[in-house]
């Protein structure tokens, strides 16, 4: 964990990754390798979501996808996976999450990662204004696209914090499309990490209940 102290005596740039993770997958893994060799960051959380507004239930259970996102980003350094979220409970609101950071760190810069699709649905979350007062957001583009080509309503944004790019690597997977290859029985060896595989075979996760 990063100290209070540590982040008062400079400026730490700390990222934050949030999302379902249900389950987390090969395109999460790499979005966080790239963000932490493009944005200099001291450290990158990974904060799986409670209950996503936006979403809904998820098919895995909070325990189960916080397990899987912590065998999925194991060994990673600078990396450290954070149960706020699914300690808090209820409805996950990132603005909660990341007021929480910021009291935890006041002198630390916040990054917040998301993926293209998410910020352009970015208006629909809490309080999106104080949200974009508290971090730098940066949007994952893929490496064939640019900021003025993504779906981002760019024009729209505030003037405060505007929002930067962060070059992603291409990688045509989804966690809905994972869930339908397990119910189906079939493979999903290169759409997650080993790890990620090994538990959700071995806890026969998606088989069972509802995959899409």
């Amino acid at each position: 964990m990063i100290s209070p102290e540590q982040a008062s005596s400079t400026r730490l740039r700390i990222g934050i990754l949030g999302g379902s993770f249900d389950p987390p997958h090969v395109g999460h893994v790499l979005m966080a390798q790239d963000a932490l060799a493009q944005l200099g960051l001291d450290r990158l959380l990974i904060v799986p979501a409670g209950t996503q507004p936006l979403k809904g239930s998820a098919s895995a259970t909070a325990a189960e996808r916080l397990a899987m996102v912590q065998a999925a980003f194991a060994g990673i350094s600078r990396v450290e996976v954070d149960p706020i979220e699914i300690d808090r409970g209820g409805l996950s609101y990132m603005v909660d999450t990341v007021e929480h950071f910021a009291g935890r760190w006041p002198e630390a810069e916040l990054l917040l990662l998301l993926g293209a699709d998410a910020a352009a649905d970015l208006a629909r979350w809490r309080d999106p204004q104080r949200l974009l007062q508290l971090v730098q957001l940066v949007v994952a583009v893929r490496d064939d696209e640019t900021v003025g080509s993504s779906p981002v309503p760019w024009a729209t944004w505030p003037a405060i914090h505007p929002p930067v790019q962060l070059a992603s690597r291409r990688v045509d997977v989804s966690s809905s499309e994972i869930r339908a290859r397990v119910a189906a029985g079939r493979s999903i060896h290169g759409f997650v990490p080993e790890a990620v595989a090994a538990y959700i075979a071995a806890s026969g996760l998606y088989l069972s209940r509802n995959a899409c």
